[in-house]
């Protein structure tokens, strides 16, 4: 199972890239191999407002649905329309294909509360 160390990852099990002033969130391959095939996926919309720690959507899969929930607060400026034709991307490729939305952080400081890769599968080796 792959790790990306260059990423940061919440308790939630979802990943974060820091982009500039933007950050790319998704889940991680962990969460994915944990829910099982993905059949579906809510997204909100462009423009909304996400909270840290907060739901901002949900992925369905053959055996559960399970809430999304955001790693930072901000603004969402960009959604992968391409999960609404293709969920099954989140299985294939978590980290690359499968990123779900693009946040304009409102408090880049809460990137501090988010784990290294080490700390993460330290975490999921517990679990």
């Amino acid at each position: 199972m792959t790790t990306p160390k260059e990423l940061r990852y919440s308790e939630e099990h979802e990943w974060v890239k820091v982009e500039g002033e933007t950050v790319r969130v998704g889940i991680t391959h962990f969460a994915q191999s944990e829910l099982g095939d993905i059949v579906f996926v809510e997204l909100p919309e462009v423009g909304d407002e996400v909270t840290a720690d907060q739901p901002f959507g949900s992925v369905e899969s053959v055996k559960t649905v399970s809430e999304l929930y955001a790693p930072i607060s901000g603004k969402v400026v960009e959604v992968n329309e391409d999960l609404n034709d293709s969920p099954e991307f989140v299985n294939e490729s978590p980290y690359e294909k499968a990123w779900m939305i693009v946040i304009e952080p409102s408090n880049s400081s809460e990137l501090d509360n988010l784990m290294t890769a080490e700390q993460y599968e330290e975490m999921i080796k517990e679990d």
